[in-house]
């Protein structure tokens, strides 16, 4: 039960959602796939400083998509560098599953035609055997109903 401070919805209120996620975000997150960054740099790459203030802590920078270096007496920030071989990666299982999406696909449309009685004329009835079948049956039921008296 809730306290009597709290406000409890009515059955004809509706609970306000919290999942609304706008097209910005989804675009970041698409962008953010197909550019992946690291912090991570080797001795030929330069570091180039995050202008998003001075003297920020490590949290700070990170929150601000930075990232902190320790090299210095100060921690400063810096822009993070493109990572290749994770690009190559995401796009190599991309593919790759984009391959077995299409190679499992006439495998499922061949079973999905199989069934369908519409597509496929072995799964149809036979008129012809149908009424062979029905005049068997009755044949049979005659006999049975016969020996039962």
């Amino acid at each position: 039960f809730a306290p009597p401070t709290e406000h409890v919805l009515e059955k004809h209120e509706v609970a306000p959602s919290k999942r609304n996620i706008n097209l910005k975000d989804a675009y970041e997150h698409l962008l953010s796939f197909f550019r992946p960054v690291t912090c991570r740099h080797k001795d030929k790459q330069t570091l180039i400083p995050c202008h998003v203030g001075e003297g920020l802590n490590a949290t700070e920078c990170l929150e601000n998509k930075c990232c902190p270096s320790t090299t210095s007496h100060e921690l400063k920030c810096y822009k993070p560098f493109k990572d290749n071989v994770q690009l190559a990666f995401r796009l190599l299982m991309l593919v790759a599953g984009a391959f077995l999406v299409l190679g499992c696909l006439p495998f499922y449309c061949c079973t999905c035609l199989q069934r369908s009685q519409c597509a496929n004329p072995l799964r149809r009835a036979n008129k012809e055997v149908e009424q062979i079948v029905q005049r068997k049956r009755a044949h049979s039921k005659d006999i049975y109903s016969l020996s039962l008296d």
